[in-house]
């Protein structure tokens, strides 16, 4: 079997879900990985694998089938998104659901320039609770479709705090609000606003003689993360964040209800749910199925962006088409 060779950007929680991933992927294996930091500083979960400075993957555009971006959405893939997609077949799971259509465009235009296939928004939302939504949408065209997420760790948005001057670690949890999915699983069909589906809760360790009062107003006031929201925001010390928030769980639900009859006297349901262990490690096996897809379909000549609305279900495993008609179908 020829393996899809794959390269790791960023080599944070995500990046490191990915390398373990891999391992369960028996068509993949991993060439190395990229780096901001000091390449010399990094240690690498499998032995023996290089890591290198990310400047250096211009150099192995022949070694590398696919890259899987693993930076945060608020200002590294911004950049490295199109820069990559210059260079390599790529996916992503950029989550900035507001900045989703020029960062769409941005790597289009790298993707269809270089020849490759940049699979983007490829996560569990959006990505996968966003095929839900589409299902939901054209099987029942009357009704309303609902999102909610948490309770647990959003990745973007811890990051997005920790990119505020004077922080020195954060974690973010989005906290589903009860009344709002009460009122949804009543049938009531509400029209609600983000502010009354979520809140959310920050834990923030600051730098020494960091300005606290500025912090919050930074975090509450960030448009696209945390305006629309009711935010708390609580400054603890670094030993109560490695004892009480080292986990990074989460999961989320989409609920659809429509009706159908000549009369629309029949009411209908579709619930989709997560309950994530690990928020990387979930993200992570979805980016690598959408990496197998970036990859095949370039064999076939195929090239540009792409969302997972695009992709066929069948270019997500290494499964034949008889394979799947026996047991899946």
């Amino acid at each position: 079997m020829n393996k899809i060779r794959i390269g790791i950007a960023g080599y944070g929680n995500l990046g490191k879900s990915v390398e373990l991933g891999i391992r369960q992927n028996e068509d993949m294996e991993l060439v190395g990985v990229f780096t901001r930091r000091d390449p010399s500083t990094i240690k690498l979960i499998t032995a023996h694998l290089p890591v290198y400075h990310i400047d250096e993957a211009q150099k192995m555009t022949e070694q590398i089938d696919v890259m899987v971006q693993c930076g945060g959405s608020m200002s590294d893939m911004p950049v490295q998104g199109p820069l990559f997609a210059s260079m390599f077949n790529t996916v992503d799971g950029f989550d900035n659901h507001a900045r989703i259509p020029d960062y769409y465009n941005a790597v289009n235009e790298k993707a269809l320039e270089a020849g490759k296939v940049s699979i983007i928004s490829s996560g569990w939302d959006p990505g996968i609770f966003s095929l839900i939504r589409l299902y939901g949408e054209v099987i029942l065209p009357h009704g309303k479709t609902y999102t909610f997420w948490g309770k647990g760790i959003s990745q973007g948005h811890s990051d997005a705090i920790r990119r505020i001057n004077g922080v020195k670690t954060a974690k973010q949890y989005t906290i589903p609000l009860d009344s709002a999915i009460s009122a949804v699983k009543r049938g009531d069909m509400p029209e609600l606003t983000s502010r009354e589906k979520h809140s959310r809760d920050c834990f923030v360790v600051i730098e020494e003689g960091a300005d606290k009062a500025q912090i919050e107003h930074d975090i509450k006031t960030m448009p696209n993360y945390f305006a629309d929201y009711d935010t708390e925001v609580h400054f603890i010390t670094e030993e109560e964040f490695e004892k009480s928030h080292k986990g990074l769980p989460h999961g989320g639900l989409v609920l659809r209800y429509g009706k159908t009859g000549l009369k629309e006297e029949h009411n209908h349901t579709i619930e989709f749910k997560l309950d994530l262990g690990s928020n990387p490690d979930f993200t992570a096996h979805v980016l690598l199925a959408f990496a197998r897809a970036a990859y095949r379909l370039n064999q076939e000549g195929v090239s540009g962006a792409k969302t997972v609305v695009d992709i066929a279900p069948a270019y997500l495993t290494n499964k034949s088409g008889e394979e799947l008609r026996k047991y899946f179908i």
